[in-house]
């Protein structure tokens, strides 16, 4: 594999023509998608639209006129088929941490009784053991983190959720959602999965995995913007009897009836608390529609055939080409087991490598303590990018320009 070849699968590619969705900074090689996705050239336009007609013009009545109220659902109905669910069972709403808490209550409510923990990974992601901390705090229960091989020996008839990231933000390892969804059930736990890493990213099939319940955020592989709303996902089994933990006035059934007395909407809608953020909201569209935009060419499953070559290039061109400076590839090596990233680990250096990286145009991030994270998103990284990516870094580790102390300097966003 040269760079010759890298642009001659550039040039079969159906997904190519896609990169012309998203304003990109030329000569920029975006590799983290995975963190903030980039601006799609049609939102700029859309939000002008919101702004100056619908809320310039049309103030109050676009309540109305141009579906705001009704955008939750909306956009949910948009992200709806990429993570395998149907109409009607996903809302946009609020952040990833609010729906993690509202739904990870609501699961606790139907679990079986006298059941007091919560079961995590040791790993997860921070934000979501802190909920769970808090919520397991204010209703006597505890949250148990394990090691991600022992989460099915772990499982016991005290489980009332397990609760995990399906792609591992650290690491790009994802986990066998029907299997594990299953394992849960068998002891009567309820299943709630963060698809942060994996919405837009891999196929998800909620539904036929049984899941009982997921979350996740709008502005990374979705495109949404810096921001943007999460959503969340409820299994209609527990449509009737699920209630969110936070009962809010567009969650009721009636709202401009005005009632001092909650009365849920049904399924998911009940889950909307508060007022749609109305931009944030028309940028998430926009943003779900470039993922709509690759169904011609086969969809989720051509974005993740695309993905798991670019990641396993990636791979094999650090080990063949970046030998012999101390880097271990930590993202699993199996397709089954792998999200769309490529995480690397350096015991020393490893924050000003990726300073070094972007300062070439080469943007990736840094997950303390030791992780270079490079995220892959078919819709607009080339096999040239995931190629040249590869020599910037050879170059920043044999030059030795990592070392420039400029690079050391830690910024509050890493």
């Amino acid at each position: 594999m040269d760079r010759h070849a890298c642009a001659a699968l550039d040039a079969a590619d159906p997904l190519a023509p896609l990169r012309d969705l998203f304003d990109l900074p030329p000569g920029l090689i975006y590799l983290d998608g995975n963190s903030l996705g980039p601006l799609p050239r049609a939102t700029p336009a859309r939000l002008e639209r919101v702004a100056r007609e619908e809320w310039g013009r049309g103030l109050i009545a676009s309540w109305n006129t141009a579906g705001w109220m009704a955008s939750p659902g909306a956009v949910g109905d948009l992200i709806a088929p990429l993570i395998g669910a149907a109409p009607k069972q996903v809302i946009a709403a609020d952040s990833t941490s609010v729906n993690l808490h509202k739904t990870l209550g609501a699961l606790l409510d139907l679990a079986p009784a006298g059941r007091r923990v919560i079961l995590s990974e040791r790993d997860n992601f921070p934000s979501d053991l802190y909920v769970a901390q808090g919520i397991a705090a204010a209703r006597g229960l505890r949250l148990v983190p394990c090691d991600t091989a022992e989460i099915t020996a772990r499982l016991c008839d005290d489980v009332a959720v397990l609760m995990l990231t399906h792609v591992n933000y650290r690491t790009g390892a994802m986990h066998d959602m029907a299997a594990v969804t299953a394992a849960a059930h068998a002891v009567g736990a309820l299943m709630l999965w963060d698809l942060a890493h994996s919405a837009g990213a891999v196929p998800v099939d909620l539904l036929a995995a049984g899941a009982d319940a997921a979350i996740s955020c709008g502005y990374k592989y979705l495109n949404g913007g810096p921001g943007a709303p999460a959503f969340l996902w409820l299994h209609p089994r527990h449509a009737a009897r699920a209630m969110p933990t936070i009962w809010g006035w567009l969650g009721h059934a009636r709202p401009f009836e005005f009632s001092p007395h909650y009365a849920p909407a049904e399924g998911a809608a009940r889950f909307v608390c508060g007022t749609p953020g109305v931009l944030g909201m028309a940028a998430l569209e926009e943003g779900v529609r470039t993922l709509h935009a690759a169904e011609p060419f086969g969809g989720m499953a051509a974005i993740r055939r695309k993905s798991l070559a670019q990641t396993r290039l990636f791979m094999d061109l650090v080990r063949g080409r970046c030998g012999g400076h101390s880097l271990a590839i930590v993202t699993p090596e199996a397709d089954a087991r792998r999200g769309s990233q490529v995480c690397l680990s350096r015991a020393s250096g490893a924050y000003e490598i990726m300073q070094a990286l972007i300062a070439r145009g080469i943007v990736g991030d840094f997950r303390a303590p030791d992780i270079l994270r490079f995220g892959f998103t078919p819709l607009y990284t080339g096999f040239v990018d995931v190629w040249d990516a590869v020599e910037a870094l050879r170059d920043v580790l044999e030059t030795g320009a990592w070392e420039d102390p400029r690079f050391a300097r830690r910024a509050f966003v890493t």
